[in-house]
């Protein structure tokens, strides 16, 4: 089938993967309405393009985090991309750094912060979820060693989100192997197979981390969150990482301007996707107000599906937006080189917008191209 929009994509993976495990992906909380607010709101947003100006030419380039990069977006955080292709972490990784885009690290990758960074050469972030303060330090101190850039704290997360379609699908990492979930499996062989010969996706992180004090292996195999990391435990981690610092699951203005008068480096607005709390604001609908009100870098993500997105995104104040699921099923469906795909995919719809709305340069944008 021939790859047009992010949406031939989505139906590659889903009939590529098994439901269990494309559940896991496209899933949301609860009734999942906030998975469709966020691209409501998003769609909302018209353009007032302008006309009779130069667009022969256009650049696309972004500055992000103080260093130029070759388009204005990066890929999101996301977890278990082993289970979507075998050694999915990397292969994202890989066609992120051949584009020209930072490749964000999850704390629940299937490949270890130090594999990733061996494998590839581009821009690396990593994020971090609180587990417990000892496992936090080890990982941000591997990720410092390990050469990468940006440290992305997720703060959204105090709990996980009643994802109903997981429960009821009884996914979980180990797998727990039913007649359901080996029949699904049975009607999916090439994702079986693959799985057999590469083996279960593993937490790798945890793997590879020391697990000698007690309380430490505890919180591990409880696998909660952190629920009482707050705004003081927030300055000890500003001491503990020398680089960029970005706070991410900001939902609120007022939370954006106590992370700058913090010294944080930047946030990005997100609601997780859709997956934590379900009657949640879209963060498009904060986004104006937020990026305006500071002058640290404010990003985007939650629905963003289309270069035109980012281009609504950039206009009303982002800096730049991070990219999740488009990717995630470009990797099902068609591996690394299916990454790569959707990327130039998402550069070519961004050029392709500034054109339709008479701007030449991303870094031209601003509300004046937003009808209102």
């Amino acid at each position: 089938m021939k790859m047009i929009s992010h949406n031939d994509y989505r139906r590659a993976a889903k009939s590529k993967l098994p439901k269990m495990v494309f559940d896991y992906l496209e899933g949301g909380a609860d009734n999942e309405v906030g998975l469709q607010h966020n691209l409501s709101e998003i769609e909302k947003i018209k353009f007032a393009p302008k006309r009779l100006l130069d667009v022969g030419s256009r650049n696309i380039s972004r500055t992000i985090l103080g260093k130029s990069q070759q388009a204005p977006f990066a890929v999101a955080p996301t977890g278990l991309n082993g289970m979507f292709s075998s050694n999915g972490d990397v292969k994202i990784a890989r066609a992120a750094a051949k584009a020209g885009i930072p490749f964000s690290l999850s704390t629940a990758s299937n490949a270890s912060i130090e594999e990733v960074a061996k494998a590839c050469d581009g821009e690396l972030w990593f994020q971090l979820y609180v587990i417990h303060r000892e496992l936090a330090k080890q990982f941000v101190e591997r990720a410092k060693n390990s050469g990468y850039q940006v440290l992305i704290l997720t703060v959204d997360v105090g709990v996980n989100g009643y994802r109903e379609r997981d429960l009821r699908n009884g996914f979980s990492l180990p797998a727990k192997y039913t007649p359901r979930t080996i029949l699904d499996g049975a009607l999916h062989p090439a994702w079986s197979l693959n799985l057999l010969k590469n083996g279960m996706p593993k937490l790798a992180n945890f793997e590879t981390a020391e697990l000698n004090d007690i309380e430490v292996q505890a919180a591990l195999m409880s696998r909660k969150m952190d629920a009482s990391f707050n705004w003081e435990d927030l300055r000890w981690l500003r001491d503990q990482w020398p680089h960029r610092l970005v706070v991410k699951g900001i939902n609120s203005v007022e939370d954006v301007k106590r992370c700058a008068e913090m010294g944080i480096d930047g946030v990005v607005l997100s609601n997780h996707g859709g997956r934590q709390l379900d009657s949640c604001i879209a963060p498009i609908q904060i986004l104006e107000r937020a990026a305006s009100s500071v002058d640290i870098s404010v990003m985007i993500d939650s629905g963003i599906r289309r270069g035109s997105d980012i281009v609504k995104a950039v206009a009303l104040g982002a800096e730049a937006t991070l990219i999740g699921r488009p990717l995630l099923w470009a990797l099902a469906a068609r591996g690394e080189e299916g990454v790569g795909e959707m990327i130039q995919m998402l550069k070519d719809d961004v050029d392709r917008t500034l054109a339709h709305i008479g701007c030449a340069d991303i870094n031209q944008l601003d509300k004046s191209f937003i009808y209102s």
